[in-house]
Formats: structure tokens, sequence, C-alpha cells
């Protein structure tokens, strides 16, 4: 044990293999037991454990009203900055909780996980680290981790990865809210969505999800406390991004992604941030990355308290799971719904919002609210539902949302309007017949 805690409290500035990273995360847990809670969340392909280090008051479960938040690095193996600025993060938070005021309430008022690498098998197969392409960018099958998900707009016939398979089930059993993947080879914030088509806006080159808004104020929050990404300067001069920040499918567009993944099925807002021009740059770059990104991660992870959040309750005060609960005119392909304990959360800007919250089968409560910014306070605004017309005994479970293109059955379902009125003439003009 004493070995274990002199290795978390000494974390250099280079590049951790598997032992040393899995060494450093268990120092950190034996050092800090009641604030840290380690565990795997499944194996890559060739059987290395996808750690997962959770910080915060109460690490080892989930506390109604306290939202949950991730930050993933590593998922290209090649893509290596995110990797060890995460260790620094973790490193960062546990020495100033109780020191730091602001750290100590983030971590009372936030669960938060860090996955440093979902792609170990791709960073040990990177031999000569190097800017651009290697192999390891892929999992030990040679597949793409971020092309690797179900798509909402298409379907994806890749077969799932034991490292996605890890990372989906994981999403499903959290109640995750807020989320960002570190990736190198750029310098900008993207956002949801990936992928598209006419129902988002594709062909004016941007795909726009019912939370637009949410997702640029979030890719800014990350950019303009970058040291640099705000800046815009792409990483060579065919390429820029104002303000440092892009619509993922105005960039390019990728079928599989996992931050389209978590906003459709995860009912997660997740961005991707693009942290260094360089892949898998010198060492001795490490120290200046750090610097670079502390802030921004920190503000970011503070984001997770924004809009609304509440449960949703019977007659007898027992929590109703999967209640949809969303805001007045952003419904989601996939609708929202709360958790076993009845809860929901909801990212939303300051302003007035009509909440809707639906139990199927019943007649849905409608409430406005006047949503502050209370990200300072380290508390989205609470607001509940209760049913009094809802029993435990009448309630159901409503199965998960599924696995299909669900953007592309709206495009069908609107395709499908025109001969639906076709049909209706023709109907009448032989009911005038008829007659």
């Amino acid at each position: 044990i004493l070995c274990l805690v002199s290795a978390a409290a000494a974390l250099d500035f280079k590049y951790h293999h598997t032992e040393e990273l899995e060494q450093y995360l268990k120092g950190v847990h034996a050092a800090y037991p009641s604030l840290t809670h380690l565990h795997s969340i499944g194996r890559s392909v060739e059987g290395r454990d996808l750690w997962v280090l959770v910080l915060g008051k109460f690490p080892t479960h989930h506390k109604i009203g306290i939202p949950e938040f991730k930050y993933v690095a590593n998922m290209h193996g090649d893509e290596t900055v995110g990797r060890e600025i995460l260790l620094h993060l973790i490193d960062f938070l546990v020495n100033s909780y109780g020191r730091d005021p602001v750290i100590t309430r983030l971590l009372n008022n936030t669960r938060i996980h860090i996955m440093p690498t979902m792609n170990p098998d791709g960073f040990e197969a990177t031999k000569v680290p190097d800017c651009y392409y290697t192999r390891g960018r892929y999992n030990k099958n040679g597949e793409d981790l971020n092309r690797n998900f179900p798509d909402a707009f298409e379907n994806n016939s890749a077969s799932i990865q034991p490292e996605t398979r890890a990372v989906m089930d994981w999403i499903k059993n959290e109640t995750f809210v807020l989320s960002a993947n570190l990736h190198g080879g750029a310098l900008v914030a993207s956002y949801t969505f990936d992928n598209g088509n006419p129902v988002t806006g594709s062909l004016k080159g941007y795909s726009r999800s019912p939370d637009d808004d949410v997702f640029i104020h979030l890719a800014k929050t990350y950019s303009s406390n970058h040291a640099s990404m705000y800046k815009g300067t792409g990483c060579d001069n065919r390429q820029t991004f104002p303000e440092g920040i892009t619509n993922g499918y105005s960039w390019y567009q990728l079928e599989g992604g996992m931050q389209d993944y978590n906003y459709v099925w995860g009912q997660c807002f997740e961005i991707t941030l693009e942290l260094s021009c360089c892949k898998y740059p010198p060492a001795d770059q490490l120290e200046k990355f750090w610097r670079d990104n502390k802030v921004a991660l920190i503000e970011y992870i503070k984001q997770v308290h924004l809009g609304v959040k509440g449960q949703v309750t019977d007659k007898n005060g027992n929590p109703i799971p999967s209640a949809i609960v969303e805001a007045k005119g952003r419904p989601h392909v996939c609708p929202y719904r709360t958790n076993e304990q009845g809860e929901y959360f909801l990212l939303l800007l300051p302003g007035t919002y009509v909440i809707n919250a639906t139990v199927p089968g019943f007649k849905s409560m409608l409430k406005t609210v006047e949503i502050p910014d209370n990200t300072g306070n380290f508390s989205a605004l609470k607001q509940d539902f209760s049913f009094p017309e809802v029993s435990d005994q009448i309630r159901s479970r409503v199965a998960s949302c599924p696995k299909i293109p669900l953007y592309q059955e709206l495009t069908r379902a609107s395709a499908a309007v025109k001969p639906t009125v076709h049909v209706l003439v023709l109907m009448t003009v032989m009911l005038v017949i008829f007659k």
C-alpha cells in the first residue's frame, strides 16, 4: 500500500504505458479511498482493462440530485495527449479537494468519471510516436472505435467491438448528463451532430440538433477557457475554426460516432475535443498541454449544472421511471426519460422554458420555469413533478429506444405525407361519385 501511495504522489509529465497507468490509478485510489472509486468497465480485444476512476463525495454510487459527468480519452490509440492530461486532472482534483473551495464544492456536488484510455491496445501498438496517422488509431481488430457505435441516420454495418460494447453498457447503467471525448490531430471543440440528413439541415452543410444552442455554449466554454483554442487557428493554413468550435457535420461527416450516440441514446450531451495538432507529440510538450487545458477542463465540468433537474413521483411519493421529461419545443427523436429513481436532468441555457412531464397513459403536466445560470452554485434549478392519479400498481416500464436509424425513419415519414394527401383526395372523389 505504501508503494501505491507513493506512486500516486509522483506523476511525471511522460507517457504512461498500461502497467504504469494501472499502478497510478490504483495508487490514487489507495491514497484517497473515500473520494475515489476505481473499476474496470470491460476489457479490450487483447484483454486489457478499461479503467475508470470515479471522483466525488459519493464515488461508489449515484446519489439523487447529483449529476454524472465523464471524460473519455485515447479512443484512437495514437492520439495520446488526452490520455496524459486526464491523469494530471485526476492528480489536480484529489490534491485540491479540501484545500481549494471551488474544487471541493465541485466534487461534493458532481460525480466525475474519468477514463484515460478507451483503446489501450491501440496505444501499445503505436511503437513509434508520430504526428500523423499510425495503425495504433484502431483497436486490435483494426476497427475505428469512433465509427463503431449505432448511428441515428444510417445503418452502421460495423461489428460492435468489445471496447464499444463496454462503453455502451456503461452509458446505459449510469445517468450521464454531460461528457467530452478527447482526441488529437486538430485544435477545436466539435459538437453534435456528426452525421445528418435533410431533417437536420445537412443540405445546408450543418446538422442541427434540438439543443444546438446548448452545444454551441458547451463548445465555446471549452475553447474560450483554453490557452489558444478560442483563436480558431487551424493546424495548417487551409483550415480555421471561428472561435475554436465547429459543428461536427460541417467539419466532416462521420457515421457511428460516440458523441451522437451519447446524445441520442444516452441522454448525455457530449462534445469532441481535439487538443493537439500533433497526435502523439514528444513527452517534453505534455506539461504545456496540461497548462493549456487545465482551466478549460474544470470549467467544462461545471456546465453539468446548467438547466433544470428534478424527480417525477406518483401519489405516494414513489419515483416513476421512464416518464418523459423534455423542454417544450425541443423534443428528442429518442424521448428523454427519467431513470430508476424518477430523476431527470435537462441541460438548458438561462431563460424561460415550459417543461413537459408525461407518464404514458396519463395527462401531461406542464410547468413554466425561469432558469438562471446556476453553474457557479453547482446545482441546476430543481423542479419536481407529482402525478396524483398514478399509483405504483399501474406503472409499467417502457422499452428502451430501438437501435435503428431514427432520423432516417423521420425522413421516410415526411416523404410519406404527399402520398397520404393524394389518397385522401382520391377517397373524397370516390365518395362524391358514389353519392
